[in-house]
């Protein structure tokens, strides 16, 4: 089955910078979408970017200027450069693999990312 593997989570002070990674491993065909998710405790999980294969991104309103999601598509792994970060940003962020010729998503194991005030 196909494995997606995240880190870069942590502990940072408002302002700061984190880089979260995925990669993807298991992979037998192309992968489409990847993006992160996040949830926190009492919230149901939002989405706070996507990418497809060609470089299209979205953003959720509250991360738009502050995150950036990028993909290598050789290395079939995909990033979160967040800048400026919130209290409100804290959340456990789940990366998500949408390949569909297996017609099926594929997440990652969480990573946390705590923001301290």
């Amino acid at each position: 089955q196909v494995q997606l593997v995240e880190s870069g989570g942590g502990l940072v002070q408002a302002g700061g910078s984190l880089r979260l990674s995925c990669a993807a491993s298991r992979t037998p065909f192309s992968i489409n979408k990847m993006g992160w998710y996040r949830q926190a405790p009492g919230m149901q999980r939002e989405l706070v970017a996507d990418i497809n294969r060609g470089g299209s991104t979205n953003y959720a309103d509250s991360v738009k200027g502050r995150f950036t999601i990028s993909r290598d598509n050789a290395k079939n792994t995909v990033y979160l450069q967040m800048n400026s970060l919130k209290p409100g940003d804290t959340a456990v962020y789940y990366c998500k693999v949408e390949i569909p010729l297996l017609s099926n998503s594929y997440w990652g194991q969480g990573t946390q990312v705590t923001v301290s005030s």
